[in-house]
Protein backbone atom coordinates (compact mmCIF):
# COMPACT_ATOMS: atom_id res chain seq x y z
CA UNK A 1 0.00 0.00 0.00
CA UNK A 2 0.89 3.13 -0.90
CA UNK A 3 1.68 5.86 2.16
CA UNK A 4 -0.29 9.21 0.93
CA UNK A 5 1.23 12.75 2.28
CA UNK A 6 -1.51 14.04 4.87
CA UNK A 7 -3.77 16.66 3.92
CA UNK A 8 -3.20 19.26 6.38
CA UNK A 9 -4.54 22.70 4.52
CA UNK A 10 -7.71 23.83 5.78
CA UNK A 11 -8.02 27.27 3.57
CA UNK A 12 -8.05 26.71 -0.27
CA UNK A 13 -8.18 29.04 -2.61
CA UNK A 14 -9.78 27.72 -6.03
CA UNK A 15 -8.31 30.71 -8.51
CA UNK A 16 -8.58 31.95 -12.02
CA UNK A 17 -8.30 35.67 -13.63
CA UNK A 18 -11.91 35.54 -14.54
CA UNK A 19 -13.09 35.27 -10.80
CA UNK A 20 -10.92 38.00 -9.63
CA UNK A 21 -13.17 40.46 -11.94
CA UNK A 22 -10.64 42.86 -13.27
CA UNK A 23 -8.53 42.93 -10.11
CA UNK A 24 -4.67 41.47 -10.14
CA UNK A 25 -5.09 37.62 -9.71
CA UNK A 26 -1.56 37.61 -8.14
CA UNK A 27 -2.30 40.11 -5.66
CA UNK A 28 -5.81 38.17 -4.93
CA UNK A 29 -3.85 35.18 -3.95
CA UNK A 30 -0.74 36.90 -2.21
CA UNK A 31 -3.58 38.94 -0.09
CA UNK A 32 -5.70 35.67 0.11
CA UNK A 33 -2.25 34.27 1.53
CA UNK A 34 -1.73 36.99 4.20
CA UNK A 35 -5.72 36.37 5.21
CA UNK A 36 -5.27 32.56 6.01
CA UNK A 37 -5.26 30.51 2.51
CA UNK A 38 -3.10 27.77 2.75
CA UNK A 39 -2.99 26.13 -0.50
CA UNK A 40 -3.84 27.39 -3.75
CA UNK A 41 -5.58 26.11 -7.05
CA UNK A 42 -4.95 27.72 -10.42
CA UNK A 43 -8.55 26.75 -12.43
CA UNK A 44 -8.37 28.15 -16.04
CA UNK A 45 -11.06 27.18 -18.15
CA UNK A 46 -11.22 28.29 -22.05
CA UNK A 47 -7.85 29.33 -21.94
CA UNK A 48 -4.82 28.26 -24.25
CA UNK A 49 -1.87 25.84 -22.47
CA UNK A 50 0.43 28.70 -23.05
CA UNK A 51 -1.46 31.22 -21.08
CA UNK A 52 -2.56 28.79 -18.70
CA UNK A 53 1.14 27.89 -17.62
CA UNK A 54 2.03 31.59 -18.29
CA UNK A 55 -0.30 32.45 -15.64
CA UNK A 56 1.01 29.10 -13.46
CA UNK A 57 4.37 30.09 -13.50
CA UNK A 58 4.00 33.80 -12.31
CA UNK A 59 1.46 32.29 -8.88
CA UNK A 60 4.32 29.61 -8.20
CA UNK A 61 6.71 32.65 -7.95
CA UNK A 62 4.17 33.95 -5.41
CA UNK A 63 3.07 30.29 -3.65
CA UNK A 64 6.54 29.36 -3.14
CA UNK A 65 7.39 33.18 -1.31
CA UNK A 66 5.27 31.84 1.50
CA UNK A 67 5.72 28.43 1.57
CA UNK A 68 2.62 27.30 -0.44
CA UNK A 69 1.20 24.34 -2.52
CA UNK A 70 0.17 25.42 -5.93
CA UNK A 71 -2.15 22.60 -7.01
CA UNK A 72 -3.04 23.07 -11.10
CA UNK A 73 -6.82 21.99 -12.01
CA UNK A 74 -6.54 19.44 -15.35
CA UNK A 75 -3.32 20.29 -17.16
CA UNK A 76 -1.52 17.58 -16.06
CA UNK A 77 1.24 19.18 -18.97
CA UNK A 78 1.50 22.46 -16.82
CA UNK A 79 2.00 20.53 -13.51
CA UNK A 80 4.59 19.15 -15.12
CA UNK A 81 5.96 21.52 -16.42
CA UNK A 82 6.05 23.96 -13.89
CA UNK A 83 6.73 21.43 -11.05
CA UNK A 84 3.78 21.98 -9.09
CA UNK A 85 2.80 20.55 -6.03
CA UNK A 86 -0.13 18.23 -7.19
CA UNK A 87 -3.31 18.34 -9.51
CA UNK A 88 -6.74 18.01 -9.24
CA UNK A 89 -9.16 15.88 -11.24
CA UNK A 90 -12.65 15.19 -11.87
CA UNK A 91 -14.23 12.66 -13.73
CA UNK A 92 -13.77 13.81 -17.60
CA UNK A 93 -9.60 14.29 -17.12
CA UNK A 94 -7.12 12.11 -16.88
CA UNK A 95 -7.69 9.96 -13.82
CA UNK A 96 -5.93 9.53 -10.56
CA UNK A 97 -5.12 6.07 -11.31
CA UNK A 98 -3.21 6.73 -14.48
CA UNK A 99 -1.44 9.48 -13.13
CA UNK A 100 -0.09 7.96 -10.29
CA UNK A 101 1.78 5.45 -12.88
CA UNK A 102 3.59 8.86 -14.20
CA UNK A 103 6.74 9.43 -12.71
CA UNK A 104 5.71 12.91 -11.93
CA UNK A 105 2.57 12.16 -10.08
CA UNK A 106 3.98 9.24 -7.77
CA UNK A 107 4.70 11.46 -4.99
CA UNK A 108 2.64 14.37 -5.84
CA UNK A 109 -0.85 15.76 -4.22
CA UNK A 110 -3.83 14.30 -6.44
CA UNK A 111 -7.10 15.61 -5.49
CA UNK A 112 -10.17 14.23 -6.73
CA UNK A 113 -13.66 15.16 -7.34
CA UNK A 114 -16.37 13.35 -6.40
CA UNK A 115 -19.66 13.80 -8.00
CA UNK A 116 -21.41 9.84 -7.08
CA UNK A 117 -21.42 8.24 -3.84
CA UNK A 118 -20.28 4.73 -6.21
CA UNK A 119 -16.54 6.62 -6.66
CA UNK A 120 -15.73 6.32 -2.96
CA UNK A 121 -15.27 2.81 -4.26
CA UNK A 122 -13.58 3.11 -7.15
CA UNK A 123 -9.56 2.59 -7.27
CA UNK A 124 -9.24 6.62 -8.00
CA UNK A 125 -10.53 7.22 -4.62
CA UNK A 126 -8.35 5.15 -3.16
CA UNK A 127 -4.86 6.49 -5.11
CA UNK A 128 -5.95 10.18 -4.33
CA UNK A 129 -4.81 12.04 -1.61
CA UNK A 130 -8.07 14.13 -0.66
CA UNK A 131 -11.77 14.04 -2.12
CA UNK A 132 -13.28 17.40 -3.59
CA UNK A 133 -17.27 17.37 -2.78
CA UNK A 134 -18.14 19.21 -5.35
CA UNK A 135 -20.72 21.48 -4.81
CA UNK A 136 -22.42 21.41 -1.43
CA UNK A 137 -23.93 24.36 -2.91
CA UNK A 138 -24.53 24.59 -6.53
CA UNK A 139 -22.75 28.33 -7.65
CA UNK A 140 -22.26 30.20 -10.75
CA UNK A 141 -18.43 29.66 -10.86
CA UNK A 142 -18.89 25.67 -11.88
CA UNK A 143 -21.59 24.91 -13.60
CA UNK A 144 -20.66 21.60 -14.87
CA UNK A 145 -21.32 19.35 -11.64
CA UNK A 146 -24.32 16.67 -11.38
CA UNK A 147 -24.97 16.85 -7.55
CA UNK A 148 -25.79 19.42 -5.17
CA UNK A 149 -24.51 17.81 -2.31
CA UNK A 150 -25.49 19.93 0.62
CA UNK A 151 -24.55 19.05 4.57
CA UNK A 152 -26.65 15.98 4.72
CA UNK A 153 -24.87 13.95 2.11
CA UNK A 154 -21.64 15.31 3.00
CA UNK A 155 -21.72 14.01 6.69
CA UNK A 156 -22.71 10.96 4.77
CA UNK A 157 -19.55 10.59 2.81
CA UNK A 158 -17.83 11.51 5.48
CA UNK A 159 -19.23 8.72 7.52
CA UNK A 160 -18.05 6.12 4.31
CA UNK A 161 -14.37 7.01 3.78
CA UNK A 162 -11.85 8.14 6.01
CA UNK A 163 -10.06 10.45 2.95
CA UNK A 164 -9.23 14.45 3.49
CA UNK A 165 -12.82 15.89 1.89
CA UNK A 166 -12.45 19.35 0.75
CA UNK A 167 -15.48 21.03 0.22
CA UNK A 168 -16.61 23.21 -2.64
CA UNK A 169 -19.38 25.52 -3.58
CA UNK A 170 -21.11 28.65 -2.63
CA UNK A 171 -18.67 28.53 0.25
CA UNK A 172 -18.28 31.32 2.23
CA UNK A 173 -17.97 32.96 6.11
CA UNK A 174 -21.86 32.44 6.98
CA UNK A 175 -22.01 28.76 6.25
CA UNK A 176 -18.35 27.87 6.73
CA UNK A 177 -18.46 26.30 10.37
CA UNK A 178 -21.69 24.19 9.26
CA UNK A 179 -19.51 22.95 6.41
CA UNK A 180 -16.67 21.66 8.46
CA UNK A 181 -18.98 20.36 11.27
CA UNK A 182 -20.86 17.99 9.08
CA UNK A 183 -17.35 16.65 8.06
CA UNK A 184 -15.28 18.67 5.70
CA UNK A 185 -11.80 18.95 6.54
CA UNK A 186 -11.15 21.80 4.46
CA UNK A 187 -13.17 24.85 2.35
CA UNK A 188 -12.61 25.51 -0.94
CA UNK A 189 -13.79 28.94 -1.88
CA UNK A 190 -13.56 30.77 -5.04
CA UNK A 191 -16.05 34.22 -5.21
CA UNK A 192 -16.19 34.60 -1.57
CA UNK A 193 -12.70 35.60 -1.74
CA UNK A 194 -11.66 36.20 -5.36
CA UNK A 195 -14.38 38.48 -6.08
CA UNK A 196 -14.42 40.74 -2.67
CA UNK A 197 -12.87 44.14 -2.80
CA UNK A 198 -10.65 42.80 0.21
CA UNK A 199 -9.59 39.47 -0.22
CA UNK A 200 -7.16 39.61 2.72
CA UNK A 201 -10.21 40.18 4.88
CA UNK A 202 -12.61 37.60 3.13
CA UNK A 203 -9.73 34.88 3.64
CA UNK A 204 -9.02 35.98 7.35
CA UNK A 205 -12.96 35.44 8.54
CA UNK A 206 -13.61 32.12 6.53
CA UNK A 207 -10.18 30.80 8.49
CA UNK A 208 -11.41 31.82 11.57
CA UNK A 209 -15.02 30.31 11.02
CA UNK A 210 -12.62 27.09 10.26
CA UNK A 211 -10.71 26.89 13.19
CA UNK A 212 -12.73 28.50 15.72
Amino acid sequence: MILKPSFPYQLYLVISEKDCLGKNFLEVAEKSILGGVDIIQLREKNTSTEDFFRKALALKEITEKYNIPLIINDHFEVAEKIGSAGIHVGNNDKSPSSLRNELFFKDKIIGYSIEYLSQLENVNTELSDYLGISPIFNTDTKKDTVTEWGLDSLSKIRSLTEKPLVAIGNINSYNAASIIKAGADALAVVSAICSTENPEKAAYEIKNEIVK
